[in-house]
């Protein structure tokens, strides 16, 4: 289990050093993060770091921005493009740090049976609080709000979508697993789950899409829309688990899994789209180490809010 231990070490340090060397340096502003406490019902026991730039509307658009284990929301402020993004769009990022310890590192909780019902408690609870607290303090539009993280941050985003599909309007998530994935907390150690071992967990699109349904039963309303991202040669998220993903979304909207179009919007950009509800990047030779250069601004402009 050490070998593995130190893989993990020695994986995580490797996306950390890629994902600050892609950063794009922010326009000069006044604006900076800020802690925010006391945001509202928070079972997660989480703490909210707020990026609002100087100039925005009045009603700007909420982007949640969530860490890979071990990291923190000042962590993900500083080594992603997002603060860039915001300033120069206009959007409030909410940057959540994960306080749950499940083997290693601060991760988001997505193997508990609290996490995976709608109201059920833990860290998806207090995102929603945190949303809220954005709305009703930096005048957030509630018709505009969207979640994206890495790793175990775009785990959660899957998480978030599936729980709260009357909260977010679209999700990216980077290096995730499949919503109900993890059975439990000691399931999530990748070395030893039946998630992410063995080359990653194979249930049926229709077993996928119900674990979906069932988060909120006798929800009718909009779903979000799903952009995913994955590597081809990530080894500690297995890549099979980005056709998992595919195949859950893809059911939940009631679509077909043969690609309504395929390109190559940059080279090792692979992309394939289901109609307009769901698509999905392949990037080729990738480790975990996603989100690299220009990919934010790729989510970004999956949300409708910039170029």
């Amino acid at each position: 289990m050490s070998g593995f231990r130190t893989a993990f070490v020695t994986i995580t340090s490797a996306l950390l050093m890629a994902v600050t060397a892609a950063v794009v340096p922010a326009p000069a502003s006044a604006a900076s993060l800020v802690e925010v406490t006391g945001f509202g019902n928070n079972p997660g026991g989480m703490r909210m770091h707020v990026y609002v730039p100087d100039s925005r509307p009045a009603n700007p658009a909420i982007v949640v921005a969530m860490h890979g284990c071990g990291g923190s929301g000042p962590g993900f402020y500083s080594g992603s493009e997002f603060a860039a993004l915001a300033n120069r769009y206009g959007f409030l990022v909410i940057y959540p740090s994960a306080q749950q310890q499940a083997g290693f590192g601060n991760c988001f909780d997505t193997w508990s049976d609290a996490a995976k019902r709608r109201g059920g408690g833990s860290d998806p609870v207090s995102i929603v609080s945190m949303v809220t607290y954005a709305e009703q303090h930096y005048g957030g539009d509630p018709n505009r709000v969207f979640a994206t993280g890495s790793s175990s941050g775009g785990m959660m985003t899957n998480e978030m979508l599936a729980l709260y599909p009357d909260v977010f309007k679209a999700g990216a998530a980077f290096m995730g697993v499949p919503f109900t994935c993890f059975a439990s907390a000691a399931d999530f150690p990748p070395w030893s789950s039946k998630c992410t071992g063995n080359g990653g967990a194979n249930r049926t699109p229709q077993q996928w899409g119900d674990a979906v349904r069932q988060a909120y039963p006798g929800y009718t309303g909009a779903r979000p829309r799903v952009q995913l991202w994955h590597g081809t040669a990530d080894t500690l998220v297995p890549y099979a688990l980005l056709q998992e993903e595919i195949e859950q979304w893809t059911n939940v909207f009631g679509l077909s899994q043969t690609p309504t179009s395929a390109d190559t919007p940059q080279n090792g950009w692979n992309r394939r789209r289901y109609g307009d509800k769901v698509e999905a990047y392949s990037i080729q030779g990738a480790g975990h180490s996603l989100p690299a250069a220009g990919m934010a601004a790729a989510a970004i402009a999956f949300f409708g809010l910039g170029g």
